[in-house]
């Protein structure tokens, strides 16, 4: 089971600090990243955030945050896979023959 959540429809002027907050209370966050970062001089009209948890558990739990309106957007918690990057060489090679 993966312990990384990916969050979609994260309101634009959320910062990465409030979303450290929120999933804070969910479990020990080993690494979060929000996207477009905090700094960036890009208009956006939606963010995505990955929050990596020490605890897989964590992640079961973070899901019950969907649907949840933080700031002013409800936001959407999937877990993320991080192995499923695509298809590897091996793969592609086994669908040619």
């Amino acid at each position: 089971m993966t312990n990384v959540v990916q969050v979609t429809n994260v309101s634009p002027s959320t910062t990465s600090e409030q979303m450290r907050t929120l999933f804070g209370f969910l479990g020990n966050i080993e690494e979060l990243k929000l996207f477009p970062p905090d700094e960036s001089p890009l208009p956006v009209t939606s963010r995505v955030c990955f929050v990596k948890f020490h605890e897989s558990e964590s992640v079961g739990v973070s899901q019950h945050l969907t649907n949840t309106v933080f700031v002013d957007r409800a936001l959407i918690v999937v877990p993320f896979a991080e192995a499923a990057k695509g298809p590897t060489s091996s793969t592609i090679s086994k669908l040619e023959k």
